[in-house]
């Protein structure tokens, strides 16, 4: 019959996940999955209802390299059409830069922010204000403090401030300089009408109503200024500069809570980017135009003065014409002159430019040469690279640090283009001073001829011809300056708008807040679900019998239920319930035992566990109760010498026992008591010994089996855990079977490799397990209670077992066990 029993010998172990047991454990926590997905849920309600969707708005540009149309190659000025607009990187250099953001902030007065009051917070609700606040030039107005405005009447309104502090922070606008300001504490409250002048210690200004708007009565607005610094700040970080694939085209966009702002912040971008870029494409026909009219006005001058001159002589000596040869020298040599005088034009021209290149550090000041009247190929082009490279220079220092190696590349091609100017300017200096003396050497033949004439019409040839001279200086600087006006007009912006920024039904770039509900039920199940992951991975508790049949080859004979009674005598009081039944089918099994191993009588069975608190004497008083219920004398001997509990359920004393026998103190007769269990007799352990392994394997010890079994048909010996002491290893010697207890959720899977060594080692035969504390129903992780667990732990021993201790309450364990039993 040993065969029945036979295990061959079992591994450690072994560390799998049970997905079954992870699957059940998740079912059994959908209270915390309600609970976390309701939290989800009402957090991301609160958070929709509070939230401002942000929006986001683009533009879209192109830099092109737009030529006037009306400058050809017979256009006698020459300027600097292109420049370096016509380069990508530096418009987007522009576009980042402060300057540019500053002027748009300053002419969109976004430093004046319009609030109103809604259920979470202060809106920015921009133009749909119905009212404009027009800042008074040169005043401060006060920082970060909603100025709330209600309106009493149609026209007339009220300000009012909450001052926590007596001074506060204000601002120049027009200045941008800021300061301290002495305020009341408390409320301040004043009314006023609309389109009067608001003067106050922190506010300064004109209010009035926007055209097409209405006001309602009782309405509440609020009026914020921002520092200037952080407006201008927070939008261009906010601008979002796109150059697909190194085109010439640029994408500009920006997100924002107001849609509106958006669109006047990115359409008044590219317009202040657009004029930016035309100034400087003109600078150098502007300076010229500035050169023109100053030489305008001092030809005019003078032009008025030989007017003058001319007309008072031909009255006084009453000669109004030259005679024909006068007029005939005159033409020739106000020719002469004309050519003289473009000539030192030309040398003053060329004088200057030397001293400006000499002298200046930057070059987009110069007049176009063509001006004086200079033509020389080499020199208008080396002019034209100058002012290039100088108006780059010029860009690059509002975005670049002035240490960067640019610079550097750059000035060292202005030298260079310098020095060969230079070289140029004296060429053609020392063409033009020989031209000169040769004119001069005509003009002094003319004269010559002049001294011939009388003197009355020399002195009217003299005047005449410095009106000449002087009319035909100024009527050429006159076209020069109606040509230069022509093409200034024509110029045109190499900034192309492809699409201006607009309001076309934006979506708010924000997840949708349909979809954060999805995140937020995803957010409440991962906790539960990561919290059965870990207690699964983590648990090493036997919950089934399927898991106990996995570690080890021990046979299983039964399954018992739970105990819901306050008393262990289960089957003695309901004989009828589950749990009586399961104990019949043990009966069943242990008596096919015996009969295999033809025992006709004192049947002995030994019941034990790893540890207390299994289960361990529920099963052995029950068991022994089943086999006195079927009619055979059966016994209970408490052999727990350390822990005695048997008695307290049969409500007999435990003042005399098995100890009492075996230390010869009492007779055979003395210390087997009745109960009220038919059939069944006790034996209790008696007094708590300070010897219990020793006296266990006495003599007196064999004498009290031998005496058993011939006295009753079935002998069940209740031990100590075999995981805790080794007395229950003294008894094996005297058994026919050995029952070892296994509860649900209690027992854990290491102390079934100390039962599968015991048996390979041969200390335990004829083992087979029962599974107490069954519930099919139950929840993984669940501890079951029985009332009448053990005290005693691992270590030594003195007199009985260790008492028990009650442990502090672990607050991180209680709430791991709390939501276990959810």
């Amino acid at each position: 019959m040993e065969e029945e029993f036979d295990v061959s010998e079992s591994s450690g172990v072994t560390p799998t996940f049970d997905f079954k047991a992870f699957l059940s454990r998740v079912l059994s926590y959908w209270k915390l999955f309600v609970l976390f997905i309701g939290i989800g849920v009402f957090i991301v309600y609160q958070q929709n209802i509070r939230k401002q969707q942000s929006y986001r708005l683009n533009t879209q540009i192109s830099i092109e390299e737009e030529s006037n149309p009306l400058f050809t190659s017979n256009t006698s000025l020459t300027f600097n059409w292109g420049g370096v607009s016509g380069k990508v990187q530096t418009t987007i250099n522009s576009l980042r830069s402060r300057s540019i953001h500053e002027k748009v902030v300053d002419n969109l007065e976004f430093y004046v922010t319009y609030l109103k009051e809604s259920r979470f917070r202060k809106d920015d609700i921009y133009t749909y204000a119905p009212f404009k606040f027009d800042l008074s030039p040169n005043t401060k107005q006060i920082l970060n403090v909603p100025i709330k405005i209600t309106f009493i009447e149609k026209d007339e309104f009220e300000v009012s401030v909450n001052f926590e502090s007596n001074t506060a922070r204000a601002q120049n606008f027009y200045n941008k300089s800021k300061s301290n300001l002495s305020v009341p504490i408390g409320e301040f409250k004043k009314q006023f009408k609309l389109n009067d002048t608001i003067k106050l210690p922190f506010i300064n200004g004109v209010l009035s109503l926007r055209e097409g708007r209405e006001l309602s009565q009782n309405e509440e607005y609020f009026i914020q200024f921002v520092d200037f610094n952080t407006v201008v700040a927070k939008y261009r970080n906010k601008l979002d500069i796109e150059n697909p694939r190194n085109s010439a085209i640029l994408n500009l966009s920006m997100v924002d809570v107001n849609k509106a702002k958006i669109v006047d912040y990115l359409n008044e971008t590219v317009r202040v980017l657009s004029q930016e870029q035309l100034n400087r494409k003109n600078q150098f026909v502007t300076n010229t135009i500035k050169f023109i009219d100053e030489q305008l006005n001092r030809v005019k001058n003078q032009l008025t003065v030989n007017a003058d001159s001319l007309n008072r002589y031909k009255q006084e000596n009453k000669i109004f014409n030259l005679n024909s040869e006068s007029s005939a020298i005159s033409e020739k040599l106000n020719s002469l002159e004309l050519e003289k005088d473009n000539n030192n034009r030309k040398l003053a021209y060329y004088a200057s430019l030397r001293t400006y290149l000499e002298t200046s550090n930057s070059f987009t000041e110069l007049p176009a040469p063509a001006v004086a009247g200079i033509e020389d190929p080499n020199i208008l082009s080396n002019i034209s690279k100058i002012n290039d490279l100088s108006v780059q220079k010029s860009k690059y220092s509002t975005t670049v640090r002035s240490d960067a190696t640019i610079f550097a590349d750059i000035n060292r091609e202005i030298e260079g283009l310098k020095n060969v100017l230079l070289e140029n300017i004296s060429s053609a200096t020392n063409e033009i001073k020989r031209e000169t003396g040769l004119i001069n050497s005509k003009i002094a033949v003319e004269e010559a001829k002049i001294r011939k004439l009388p003197k009355a019409q020399q002195k009217l040839f003299d005047i005449q011809r410095q009106y000449s001279l002087s009319e035909q200086t100024y009527n050429v600087f006159l076209a020069k300056r109606g040509e230069a006006d022509i093409i200034k007009s024509a110029s045109v912006s190499d900034i192309l708008v492809i699409d201006t920024a607009k309001d076309t039904g934006a979506v708010p770039i924000d997840l949708k807040l349909s979809s954060r509900y999805l995140f937020a039920i995803i957010g409440g199940i991962l906790p539960p679900l990561l919290l059965a992951f870990f207690l699964t991975f983590f648990d090493n508790k036997i919950h089934n019998p399927q898991v106990l049949e996995n570690l080890t080859n021990i046979p299983l004979l039964g399954v018992v239920g739970k105990n819901y009674l306050d008393n262990n005598l289960i089957v003695h009081l309901k004989p009828k319930s589950t749990v009586a039944e399961a104990f019949r089918s043990l009966r069943s099994s242990l008596q096919y035992f015996y009969k295999k191993q033809s025992l006709e009588s004192g049947k002995t069975v030994m019941v034990t566990s790893s540890v207390s608190g299994e289960g361990k004497t529920f099963c052995s008083i029950n068991i022994a109760t089943v086999f006195a219920m079927s009619g055979k004398k059966t016994i209970l001997v408490g052999l727990d010498l350390r822990k005695p509990k048997i008695f307290g359920d049969f409500n007999i004393e435990n003042d005399v026992g098995v100890v009492n026998y075996l230390i010869e103190q009492k007779t055979y007769e003395e210390i087997v008591q009745k109960t009220m269990v038919a059939n069944l007799d006790v034996i209790t352990s008696g007094p708590i010994p300070p010897n219990p392994s020793e006296l266990l394997m006495s003599e007196s010890m064999d004498g009290l089996m031998e005496r058993l079994k011939k006295s009753y048909d079935y002998i069940v010996l209740d031990t100590p855990p075999v995981g805790l002491v080794a007395d229950a290893l003294e008894l094996t010697e005297y058994v026919d079977a050995t029952i070892y207890v296994i509860r649900q959720d209690y027992t854990k899977k290491g102390m079934i490799n100390l039962v599968n060594d015991k048996y390979n080692k041969g200390e335990i035969k004829n083992i087979s397990f029962v599974y107490n504390g069954y519930n099919q129903k139950g929840k993984y992780g669940y501890g079951y209670g029985y009332g009448y667990g053990y005290g005693y732990g691992y270590g030594a021993y003195a007199n009985g077992y260790h008492e028990e201790v009650k442990q502090k309450r672990n607050w991180l364990k209680s709430l791991v066990s709390f939501f276990t039993k959810i």
